[in-house]
């Protein structure tokens, strides 16, 4: 009987980590908890994401990856159809100001989480179909360009431009991979990053933003207080940390405490070395997931697996630099590990389609 392997090492890594997101749901949540009446309520959540999550990585594990590629365009066009319906009134759901949610009534999701997948897909099939005209700028980079400008536009709408930076990152690391030209790509970079610059300083509360990073102390009570109160539970968790449970900074101190700066409780709790830790878990997804790339079969599976492995570990490193107070503050959750529903899942059918691009036969 034909029997079929996949990199366990990969599995692993994804596994650890999303066993250490739930351990640390289940310490950080239960005082959010009690404002629904049940200190369980994010845990008994977490679990019944993180059950669908597995299903999701199951499948995406026997998933066709032809039929995925054939679908590739018109799940983009769904996914971008799904963005616009956010601002439709009745069916998107507004949370601490921003719009990134469809309400369906029983169940919410962010259309947000859907494009980061289905753009890499979108791409790894454009770009598979181009392979040998990568170089040429019209041919195979403008439309993926014009594209990313549109999504740009509704993302940055919402508001969420961490989404965006993300997104965006995503796309020149795969036009890399593909081939394309390295003073394209730093072109194009430089004028991300002007571009970036000009959204900062012409928005308020980005302009407040970036301030508070170069200076939280100005408004410790305001625009400060995030990364005040992070980083007072990243030093204060020292080298072996407080022990699980016991901090202190959950206690309505540090905001988003189980969902976008989770890291920071869980230095907090388990200090240098379990920060330490969950960084070279993510080191070792990043490294096979960019093995698997190199060794698939096709080139649209290549681009696939580098195109997701390089989503989740910027989306991963951004979070982190974010909780360290190395960038501005922005709110996106760190895969595998931050709370939610939408990002739980889909991340999770994602890495089972690299663990699917991994199979050998034996």
């Amino acid at each position: 009987m034909l029997k079929f392997k996949i990199d366990y090492i990969y599995l692993f890594s994804v596994l650890a980590l999303s066993a250490v997101g739930l351990i640390m749901v289940i310490s950080a949540s239960p005082t959010l908890g009690l404002k629904h009446g049940d200190t369980f309520y994010y845990i008994k959540r977490e679990l019944f994401f993180l059950i669908l999550g597995m299903a999701a990585l199951y499948y995406g594990l026997w998933l066709n990856l032809d039929n995925l590629r054939n679908k590739a365009y018109l799940l983009f066009i769904i996914s971008i159809a799904l963005l616009i319906l956010i601002f439709v009134p009745g069916v998107g759901r507004r949370v601490l100001g921003a719009s990134r949610w469809i309400d369906l009534g029983i169940i919410s999701f962010q259309p947000s989480e859907l494009i980061k997948l289905t753009m890499v897909v979108f791409l790894a099939r454009w770009l598979a179909d181009r392979k040998d005209a990568i170089k040429n700028f019209s041919r195979a980079i403008l439309l993926p360009l014009i594209l990313l400008g549109f999504i740009g536009i509704l993302i940055i709408r919402q508001p969420d431009l961490g989404t965006f930076i993300v997104v965006a990152a995503t796309v020149f690391s795969m036009l890399f991979v593909a081939g394309m030209e390295i003073w394209q790509l730093l072109s194009m970079g430089s004028i991300g990053v002007v571009i970036l610059i000009g959204l900062s300083v012409t928005s308020t509360y980005r302009l407040r933003r970036l301030t508070a990073y170069f200076d939280p102390w100005k408004d410790p009570q305001g625009v400060g207080f995030h990364i005040i109160q992070s980083l007072l539970a990243v030093g204060s968790g020292g080298l072996m940390g407080l022990g699980l449970g016991a901090s202190r900074q959950k206690f309505f101190y540090l905001p988003q405490q189980f969902t976008d700066f989770i890291f920071a409780i869980l230095c907090e709790e388990l200090g240098l070395i379990g920060g330490a830790g969950v960084i070279l878990l993510f080191i070792i997804f990043a490294a096979r997931g960019m093995r698997i790339a190199m060794e698939a079969n096709n080139f649209f599976k290549a681009l696939l697996a580098a195109g997701i492995t390089s989503w989740l570990t910027i989306q991963a490193l951004t979070n982190i630099m974010v909780v360290l107070g190395l960038i501005p503050t922005t709110g996106i959750p760190l895969p595998f590990i931050s709370y939610g529903g939408t990002a739980t899942i889909l991340n999770l059918f994602a890495v089972g389609i690299v663990l699917n691009i991994s199979r050998k036969s034996g």
